[in-house]
């Protein structure tokens, strides 16, 4: 018997908030949370803006536990602290029934760089802890210890798809009868000299020093992304688990997408094949018509290729009625958070469906003929939303489309 999946907790720590509600209040007027990196000094990048996480750690963890922490590893568990606490998912579970899947693009890279700096010095400056420190699936690991989940424990790693995945793993696992409840989302923390450097020197990022030109997806003017670094934690439960405990239920989720593009390493394939499928895909699961969907939350990060092809997958699949159906990009309010970008933006289109409401894509002023939709420019707007579709796609034409449905008896 397959499973209805609902989403019962979210947990979040992100540019534009430390927590799930600050960041949805933000989010509904549009602010804009990039700013000027204070991470590293950027005297010798030419990038110079980044969202980054306004959050003191020391708050959440002792010198000790920091020690043997990667940032990215910290911003999941203070997220899946939130999650577990919004869930009530404290107790009153079967342990070996609750996994974590928490998906990650690059891991633990500042340990990386901070422990190859040491290396240059000698090999026994190296930490005993970079290893663990470092490696992606050491996120899920920390949440499944700290609480004591026995079931499903891994990370996925998919480039700026990874989050969108393993939710979509989570989703699958639930629904067939594999676990009860699973953590999933994703973390990252890549605000980091070296990984600027490497993505700013394939010139993917945005060089404008405005914060309010830079992340601009879909306008003609766009010229690259811009870093985000934060956590975003959904806790995925059956809907027979969920009212066993009776849980609150902020949605369901109804399908799940996931294709390749099987074209080019960094640049999606003209056309937005692979998009189109993901979202078709999701759409039979959810056994939906096209014209059912009413908001999709956007890949939308303000490169060339990504806004024109995304577009174009939106109207092959939808054909007319994509002029009917809202978008929006939360990329352009906090950054490319790469690995973590779906799980953020999956709690940003769960709180669009509870609460009627779609946030804008700011920074749009010049309109592109090729990205014609609309984009729900500059303000947000009050919508009933029934279906929506959250994309991401990954460097290596990874596509993952989650469809997320308000909940009905």
């Amino acid at each position: 018997m397959q499973q209805r999946v609902v989403i019962t907790g979210l947990g979040t720590v992100n540019p534009s908030g430390n927590n799930v509600n600050h960041f949805w209040e933000n989010f509904k007027i549009g602010k804009n949370s990039i700013k000027n990196i204070t991470l590293f000094d950027t005297s010798d990048f030419k990038v110079k803006i980044a969202g980054e996480c306004n959050i003191d750690l020391s708050a959440h963890f002792n010198s000790k536990e920091l020690n043997k922490l990667d940032r990215f590893s910290a911003f999941s568990i203070i997220a899946a602290d939130e999650a577990i606490k919004d869930a009530n998912l404290l107790n009153n579970f079967n342990s070996e029934k609750v996994g974590v899947i928490i998906g990650s693009g690059i891991g633990g890279i500042k340990s990386l760089e901070n422990q190859h700096e040491k290396l240059l010095i000698s090999p026994r400056k190296v930490s005993p802890y970079f290893i663990p420190s470092m490696i992606s699936d050491i996120s899920p690991g920390h949440i499944s210890i700290k609480h004591g989940f026995k079931g499903p424990n891994y990370s996925v790693v998919s480039a700026c798809a990874s989050s969108n995945h393993a939710i979509g793993n989570a989703y699958k696992m639930i629904k067939y009868n594999e676990a009860d409840v699973i953590i999933a989302g994703g973390t990252e923390a890549g605000i980091t000299p070296l990984s600027i450097a490497g993505f700013m020197n394939m010139k993917a990022l945005s060089t404008t020093a405005d914060i309010n030109k830079a992340s601009r997806p879909f306008d003609l003017n766009r010229n690259g992304f811009v870093m985000g670094e934060g956590s975003g934690i959904l806790i995925l439960e059956s809907l027979n688990h969920a009212k066993s405990r009776k849980a609150k239920i902020y949605a369901e989720i109804t399908g799940y997408g996931a294709t390749a593009d099987a074209y080019h390493l960094t640049t999606p394939i003209p056309g937005g094949e692979g998009a189109m499928r993901a979202m078709n895909i999701a759409l039979d699961e959810a056994k939906l018509e096209n014209h059912e969907i009413s908001y999709i939350n956007a890949h939308g990060t303000s490169t060339f290729h990504n806004d024109k092809n995304e577009t174009k997958a939106i109207k092959k699949l939808f054909k007319n009625h994509a002029y009917n159906i809202s978008i929006s990009s939360n990329k352009s309010m906090i950054g490319h958070l790469l690995g973590a970008a779906g799980s953020v933006e999956a709690i940003s289109t769960i709180l669009s469906i509870k609460n009627s409401f779609i946030p804008p894509t700011i920074n749009y002023s010049n309109p592109d003929p090729e990205c014609d939709l609309n984009y729900t420019v500059n303000k947000g707007k009050n919508l009933n939303i029934e279906h929506a579709i959250s994309n991401t796609f990954g460097f290596g034409g990874h596509n993952a489309s989650i469809l997320i449905s308000k909940y009905t008896n």
